[in-house]
């Protein structure tokens, strides 16, 4: 937007009539990428070193799908007269604005085109689009003496986690991404100053400030990230984080699955090892555009296909199941509906079943959620800068994405699939899993021993040889 803004004011100081903001977003889907300048042979052209390293160390073939989408043709559409708003490469695909749905048809037209869709109408003129202003700054937590995690204990001995602190796995070393509406205050509250931020990227709104958006992504952050022993430690306090904006929360359009899977892109890029999103989609403004239960089957949305090349890309990402268990919906929400992905959902410090929680399976009849983690009355910490509790899977997902992490790191020689594969056999219901627990809570310490037992016999059977 900003970059329309700025072009407006150097028309008018020109002259010229002022550029009119686009109103409409579409989605492109491309046919290949025959016309590509790049090759597999060479991935230093196109992907960064740090992912390069995480897809050697997982002995992960580099294919098509990390090639760039083919300038050819993103100059092509450009040349039609809309605007690029971004692109995708593993799905193929450009994200343009306009004004004129008929520069679209003629889109449609071009050979390399396989598909065209509308994502995005711009709200009403009268409706915000970003936050101009901050909630007020309290920065006096109360201090818990004697208790290292603060009011957070109970949602991270749950799993264990302690324990593997303990051993000193904290997160050193281990970058993760968190993708999500807005960190409000994150950059103000005290207790936070000491968290490893390595940067932020907002994907929605050239105009908008990160840290002034949602509340939901600080508290996000904060189940995770906090390091103030007797105030609040978070399950990764040692981990670093890239801090991502994609959802849009003035409108509800397909539109920020396409900023979700830039995020996504832009992660692997920076070399994120984990994922956290408490995001999730089934209803839009558009009421045309609303998911189905049968859509659920990891593949229908582009946010469950975008999750579902992230541990392939040699990441994990963890996402919330959803809030709609009381509801009519009920079931999951994309992207918690794709394979290979850890898909939280939410109990009680007593690990009784929130009951907003959503359910699975999918369509194609897999168990979700994978897990179970805290989140009813999740202790977080407040845009003022104190303490607070938090309902929703929302919470889960980060109390659990940071363990998880934690795992990691203790067993670095474990892919992104493998380290998913051994979180749900520590559940206490891998025996039985169902579709509202999953596989349950995560013993993280029993598969920590469980790794280091699976390492030990392989050494004893290498020496026998």
């Amino acid at each position: 937007m900003k970059q329309l803004f700025l072009l407006s004011a150097f028309m008018l100081l020109a002259g010229t009539s002022a550029a009119q903001q686009d109103t409409l977003k579409y989605r492109i889907g491309l046919t290949d990428k025959a016309a590509t300048t790049y090759s597999l042979s060479r991935p230093q052209d196109f992907l960064s070193e740090r992912a390069i390293a995480r897809r050697q160390k997982q002995h992960i073939a580099i294919d098509s799908t990390d090639l760039p989408v083919c300038k050819a043709y993103v100059d092509e559409i450009r040349r039609t007269g809309v605007h690029i708003v971004q692109t995708g490469k593993w799905e193929n695909y450009v994200t343009v604005s306009c004004n004129d749905p008929k520069l679209v048809e003629r889109i449609a037209a071009l050979p390399f085109v396989r598909s065209t869709e509308k994502v995005w109408t711009a709200p009403a003129k009268d409706k915000p689009t970003h936050s101009t202003q901050r909630d007020t700054l309290i920065n006096q937590p109360k201090e818990y003496k004697g208790e290292y995690y603060g009011p957070a204990a109970d949602q991270i001995k749950m799993s264990h986690g302690n324990q593997l602190h303990d051993a000193g796995f904290k997160g050193q070393g281990m970058v993760i991404a968190v993708i999500d509406a807005g960190f409000h205050n994150a950059d103000k509250i005290k207790a936070l100053d000491n968290v490893r931020i390595l940067g932020t990227k907002d994907f929605v709104s050239r105009e908008a400030d990160i840290f002034a958006e949602s509340s939901h992504g600080m508290a996000v952050l904060s189940c995770m990230a906090m390091n103030r022993p007797d105030i609040m430690v978070g399950t990764a306090p040692e981990a670093s984080y890239w801090l991502l904006r994609s959802e849009d929360e003035y409108s509800e359009h397909l539109v920020e699955q396409d900023y979700w899977a830039a995020a996504v892109e832009f992660a692997d890029s920076v070399g994120a090892d984990v994922i956290n999103t408490s995001l999730g989609y089934y209803t839009f403004d558009d009421k045309t555009k609303n998911y189905r239960l049968r859509d659920l089957d990891g593949h229908f949305s582009l946010m469950s296909r975008q999750a579902g090349h992230i541990a392939g890309k040699g990441m994990i990402l963890v996402c919330s199941a959803g809030n709609s268990g009381a509801g009519s919906w009920k079931k999951i929400t994309p992207p918690g509906d794709a394979d290979q992905v850890l898909t939280v959902g939410a109990i009680t410090k007593e690990s009784t079943l929130a009951t907003f929680s959503s359910i699975g399976p999918t369509a194609d009849g897999r168990i979700k959620p994978d897990v179970v983690a805290v989140g009813f009355r999740a202790d977080v910490m407040g845009t003022n800068g104190n303490q607070s509790h938090a309902n929703g899977t929302s919470f889960a997902s980060p109390i659990m994405c940071g363990m998880v992490t934690c795992l990691w790191q203790a067993c670095p020689t474990l892919t992104a699939q493998e380290v998913i594969e051994l979180v749900r056999r520590s559940g206490d219901r891998v025996d039985y899993p169902d579709n509202i627990y999953g596989y349950g809570v995560p013993d993280l310490w029993k598969a920590y021993k469980s790794y280091l037992s699976y390492q030990n016999k392989g050494a004893t059977e290498v020496a026998q040889e």
